[in-house]
């Protein structure tokens, strides 16, 4: 395990370390669509879905546009999505706004064996297969993994917590 950067922007800072990854996949996905934000650098993202008002749009592959009726009716949606950029074999990372490095698994970076976010984006509207959103935190082209209906009676865990960063504050 080494620390050299890959080229991507991810890596290299002291603390963080890599591994390698498996020689094949274990599933197949399919893209639906792809997110258009106004972010095509890495360091203009938010560091997280709620760190922007941006009104940002998903553009659905045609064929999936039969599977947003009535999602029109939910103020909020979960959007799974690919960060398709990032590196995928660091198991220790040290965000720049932290001050250690912490396990990939205990962060929500986009750096992680399987770069796969996700975000509760409020909906804004629907129009044909596009589908415009509100906090979201990721490249302009980035994509789309699905959409579900955001749900507070069982999405919402009011009491949940990260040890690590209330001990920060």
């Amino acid at each position: 395990m080494g620390t050299e950067s890959d080229g991507t922007g991810h890596g290299g800072r002291p603390g963080e370390a890599r591994t390698s990854l498996p020689e094949a996949y274990d599933a197949g996905l399919y893209f639906i669509g792809r997110i258009h934000t106004p972010w095509t650098r890495r360091e203009d993202c938010p560091k997280n879905a709620g760190g922007s008002d941006a009104v940002c749009t998903i553009a659905l592959d045609p064929r999936w546009e039969p599977g947003l009726a009535e999602l029109e009716t939910c103020s909020h949606v979960i959007v799974l999505y690919w960060m398709d950029r990032a590196p995928r074999d660091l198991v220790s990372q040290k965000p720049a706004h932290y001050d250690r490095a912490r396990g990939t698994f205990a962060l929500r970076s986009p750096a992680r064996p399987n770069p796969i976010a996700l975000s509760v984006a409020a909906l804004v509207g629907i129009e044909g297969p596009v589908v415009r959103v509100r906090g979201l935190d990721c490249l302009d082209g980035t994509p789309l993994l699905d959409l579900k209906p955001y749900f507070a009676s069982v999405d919402a865990k009011p009491d949940a917590q990260v040890g690590w960063r209330a001990r920060e504050r």
